[in-house]
């Protein structure tokens, strides 16, 4: 029974790591566009107004959907790397790909220039998750 609980409560620590690096995600894209103004005319608030306001922004408009990638992802695979106890590695790599699946998503719905596209798929996902491990301590096991 201790054994049951305690993996119920890693699945739980799995999925709030999830929702507050989302939380994160969403915070810094919210606030971006407060930071760096967006092109003049746009709507960057629906899907067709960000398709139609691509080819207006510049390589500063990209800087916050790659933070916020990055940090969301970081966040979420901190939190895991140090909570998840049994499985800190698989979980945090877990969650740099349920991230990485979001952008891969996100770049098929949003069509964003090339090197945008290569520069967040790779270097705002796993590579966060392997930092994430590199920085945190595990809490040991009372199991």
């Amino acid at each position: 029974m201790k054994k049951v609980i305690f993996l119920l409560k890693q699945a739980a620590i799995f999925c709030i790591s999830i929702f507050i690096g989302g939380a994160v995600n969403m915070s810094l894209i919210r606030i971006s566009g407060k930071i760096i103004p967006p092109p003049p005319d746009s709507n960057l608030q629906t899907t067709e107004g960000l398709v139609k306001a691509m080819n207006l922004m510049g390589p500063e408009h990209f800087l916050f959907p790659f933070l916020a990638h990055a940090f969301g992802t970081f966040i979420a695979a901190i939190l895991v790397s140090r909570y998840c106890n049994l499985w800190s590695k698989t979980a945090a790599y877990s969650v740099a790909g349920l991230f990485f699946i979001g952008g891969l998503m996100m770049v098929l719905v949003l069509p964003s220039p090339i090197w945008f596209t290569f520069t967040d798929l790779i270097l705002a996902y796993f590579p966060m998750a392997f930092l994430a491990l590199k920085m945190s301590k595990p809490l040991k096991s009372k199991l």
